[in-house]
Order: structure tokens, then sequence, then C-alpha cells
């Protein structure tokens, strides 16, 4: 079929949606020339905000005229839902740049086509790489918990994610829309947008949804009509977006007929280590519990000390890092009859036990260590690292402890540590959203860059001066735990992984329905982004 040219203005919300605005001249070369659209995203500078006409004029030299296209477009990554949880996963790496492009955060990034495993060097057989803690609010905490707290921690959540916001669209302060209604001096109406926090969801005796959307000169309404494109539209509490639209004549109600979420630019690239080393990713071991599963925790000892299948024995080999995403005990009176449900009803002889066993883990490997909402550290997030006493048992050098969340880098790769307490409010604020499948959660709060967009869920924030929930800068990998279920995605460029347990079914899990997958751990090649869950059960 011959191609069916792109208007202007379908160009312009190509690009947007992609992150970009374009010049007008680049705009006037590009018209009809739908071909060449993923081609010019493709060999974009990723750091670029604007498309000029130089880079429109550099593609229409290299490319000729107007061809057929080979097959149908297909969004880069976009989204992938990934493997299931009962299956082992082989995860595609992520998708390579055209070849002479910089990708941001310099060569610790893939540039060119994808190298291949002979270009890597085999991981050091010796000791791992140090580990670089490049964010973790451990010794950094300042808030008391005042009302002039929670105004700046919110101010700075807004700032920041508007700001990635922005980038994509020219927003308006909501106070001039309610003044003027968004109308032009000669009364010509035309379309606006307005980047706010989402301060309330309610649902019309018509069936339609109204949000609130504040910014920091004055709220407005915005109203989801029930039949229009946006009916559907995921909102939480509390998060940033920016919507385009109409108001009404009085400036009163906006009508939207898009919604941007800060989101992960298309031309993200995940960085790659040099090396093909491996990564553990474990979380909610749960020592102390009744319900631990000490039997499936000492295969996995055995099988990192080299008592493995044939077939493990290259990934045994590799293995550098385990990375531990919180609740490392079950810890003590963490919820109403907890000490009926527990072995080790001390919690530092649990943490004693804990110590004893990641010391049985060799020396060459490193142990991340952030704790969850079991372990005895303040429940209010963000978390600080295990306490000095605690880390005093862990007498191995080998470990590292960090807080919750954490951000660390590993052989050049970021991996962003969240024990994962908000997934139980996207379960009960999303539709589609279960425990069954986490990393579907971790999606979504990887769109809002946030990890715990509501406030006054089950999350307890502290109102530190800077929201360390925001996801900034990007990683490469996101690991979480608290679910007790297995997950992997992919979404656009950045690994999400959900680690499971290695605890058996609680008391309170099985009046909740909630079937937990025990003793399956993913391990993430970091020189390729290759990920093989391996189990360890009976």
């Amino acid at each position: 079929m011959p191609i069916v040219p792109m208007t202007e203005k379908d160009i312009v919300r190509t690009l947007a949606a992609r992150g970009y605005m374009i010049e007008p001249g680049a705009l006037q070369l590009l018209a009809g020339r739908a071909d060449l659209i993923d081609r010019l995203l493709e060999s974009l500078d990723p750091s670029a905000l604007v498309v000029t006409s130089a880079d429109v004029q550099r593609l229409l030299a290299a490319a000729g005229p107007a061809a057929k296209p080979a097959r149908a477009g297909a969004a880069p990554d976009a989204g992938d839902p990934g493997p299931g949880p009962a299956a082992a996963v082989k995860a595609a790496p992520a998708p390579s740049r055209a070849a002479g492009a910089t990708a941001p955060g310099g060569p610790g990034r893939d540039t060119a086509a994808a190298r291949q495993d002979g270009g890597r060097e085999k991981a050091s057989p010796e000791k791992a790489r140090d580990v670089q803690v490049i964010s973790d609010i451990t010794d950094n905490s300042t808030c008391i918990g005042d009302y002039d707290e929670f105004v700046g921690f919110f101010r700075n959540r807004y700032a920041r994610l508007g700001e990635m916001i922005r980038g994509r669209l020219s927003a308006r302060p909501v106070e001039s829309v309610r003044k003027n209604g968004g109308r032009r001096t000669n009364g010509e109406k035309n379309e606006i947008s307005l980047i706010g926090m989402v301060g309330d969801v309610r649902t019309t005796a018509n069936g339609h949804r109204i949000a609130e959307l504040e910014d920091q000169t004055g709220s407005i309404s915005v109203l989801f009509q029930k039949d229009g494109d946006l009916k559907d539209a995921a909102l939480l509490l509390d998060e940033v977006i920016g919507v385009t639209g109409l108001p009404t004549g009085d400036g009163g109600l906006f009508i939207p007929s898009a919604i941007a979420y800060p989101d992960v630019p298309y031309t993200n690239a995940a960085r790659r280590s040099g090396e093909r080393s491996v990564a553990a990713l474990i979380s909610d071991i749960h020592i102390g519990s009744d319900t631990f599963l000490e039997d499936g925790w000492l295969r996995f000892i055995d099988w990192v000390n080299g008592d493995h299948a044939d077939g493990d024995g290259d990934l045994v080999g590799r293995l550098r890092y385990i990375v531990v995403a919180g609740d490392v005990v079950d810890g003590i009176g963490i919820y109403p009859g907890q000490e009926k449900e527990l072995t080790i009803t001390d919690v530092y002889d649990q943490y004693r036990k804990a110590a004893e066993y990641l010391g049985m883990v060799p020396k060459h490997i490193r142990i991340i260590v952030a704790p969850g909402n079991h372990d005895a550290v303040r429940q209010a997030e963000p978390q600080p690292a295990l306490t000095r006493e605690v880390q005093a048992m862990f007498r191995q050098a080998n470990v590292t402890f960090v807080g919750n969340p954490a951000t660390v880098e590993i052989e050049g790769v970021r991996v962003l540590v969240y024990h994962g307490r908000s997934i139980d409010d996207l379960v009960s604020s999303l539709p589609g959203v279960s425990y069954a499948k986490p990393d579907a959660a971790m999606v979504e709060l990887l769109k809002r860059r946030h990890l715990s967009p509501i406030y006054g869920g089950r999350v307890m924030i502290a109102p530190e001066a800077r929201d360390h929930f925001v996801i900034d800068p990007l990683p490469d990998i996101i690991h979480s735990g608290h679910v007790h279920t297995v997950g992997v995605s992919r979404y656009r460029g950045v690994l999400l992984a959900n680690s499971g347990t290695w605890q058996g079914q609680t008391e309170f899990q099985k009046r909740m329905n909630i079937q937990p997958d025990p003793c399956r751990i993913p391990l993430v090649d970091l020189g390729t982004g290759d990920v093989k869950i391996v189990k360890f059960t009976g």
C-alpha cells in the first residue's frame, strides 16, 4: 500500500509523544514523509529536546525519495509485559542505537549495534568490583514531621516531576486558565496544557470522573467524560500529570483530550557492564518466621558454593553480586499475634541468624542489603539502613548496607532497590494490577517516575526536604519485593524485577488469598541484560 502522508499536526503529536519538540522549518521539510519518522527518531541524539531543520536535512539527504515501508512499525520495548512468573526468563537485550549515536551517561552505555558476547570480557573470577552508592537517605534524614516540611516535600515532588513533563508540554499556570478560560484576546480558543498534582478523583452521578488538578497557583476540576477517549485513564492521588485540552468559557472546568505522565523517554538505553558478571536479586527472607523455608535457602547457599546442576556452572562462576530488597528477618510486633508464628522471638537473634546464613556466601560475592517493613528500622519511608548495632553482626567485609529506597551502581549498571510496599496501594487503586503480577505495578510506578505516589495509603511517608521516591536519575534495573511473588518485565530500557520470597504462605496470606512464589530468584547478566529465573524448591 502507498504511505498515507502525515499532516503537520500528526507529526507534532508523534514527536511530542516521544519527548521532542520540532522547529517550524523542520516541520515543513518533514511534512508528508511518514516513512521517515521512525528513522528520524532512531537518529536523534538522546539528549536533544528539539528536532532542527539540520536534523531533517541530513535524514532527507541519506534517505532519498519516499519508499514503501518494509513492515508495520512497532513501538520499541514500550510496556512489554514480559514473561509470566511461572516460567524461566530469557529477556531480550535493550534495543541498540544507530551507529555513531552517543547515549546519555557516558561510555558505560551501549552506543552502537548490540555487542556480541565475544566482545565482552568474562567476569573476573577473583572478586567483584566495589559498589557505589548513588542515593540513600541513611545519615541524611532531617525531617521532624512539621507542617512546613510536608509542604516542602510536595513542592519538591511537583517541581521535579513537573519539569519532566514540561520538556514535552508548553504548560500554563492553572490560575491563568481560571481567569480567562484559555481565550486569546481575539476570542479564539485553542487547546492548552496544564501540569499539576492530582488532589482528588471522584465519579459523578452521570458516570463522569472529575479530578482536581493543583499547581502552585491554584486548582481546577478536570472532567473525564464517560464516553471520551480518556474515560479509563489511570489516575492516582498525589501523582503529577500533564493534561492537554480545552477549558470551559468561565475557566471553571477543563476537558482533556490527552494526558501525559513524567514517564521514561523512548530514547532511554540501558547501561551495560563490560563484563558478564551476574547479580542475584532476592528479597523477603523472613528469618525467624515459622514459615521461613530453610531447606530452599540452604539449597541456594549450596548452589552459590558450587553444588549445582551441570547447566548452572557458568552462571555460578559469573555470580558476583547478591542484592537483597528488604525483609531480611520477620521482625517483632509487625502485626497482631505475630509472636505465635515465630521460631526466633528476639529480633537481634533473628539478625544474628541472618548474619550466619549470609556468612555462608563466598567472600568474592558482594552482598547489598536494604531494609523492608519487617526490619528493625523506622516504618516511615524512606528508611535508613539497618542500625550499626545490627551491621556489626555481619562480620564479613563483602556486605554493603543501604536504605530503602537506594540507588547503587555496580560495574556501571544503576540498580534502584525499593522494598515495594507501595505496590499494596496500587493493587487497591488501579484496575488490572494484582499481587500475581507485581511487575505490572512496577511499570505503573515507572511511568509516573515515582516509587510511592499515594500519600496516606499503606506507606507511611517521612516529609524529607527532597522527595526520595522520585525516580531520577533513571536506573537500569529496579528491584523490589514485599508481595512475595516473582515478576520480570522490561519497560523502555529499564528492567523491572520483583524477586519473590523465602517464606511459605502465612496465615495472613491465607486470609487474603495470596499465593506466594517462594525460592525463585531472577539472575541478571550485567553485560547483556539477560535474565534467568532459577528455583530452589524441592
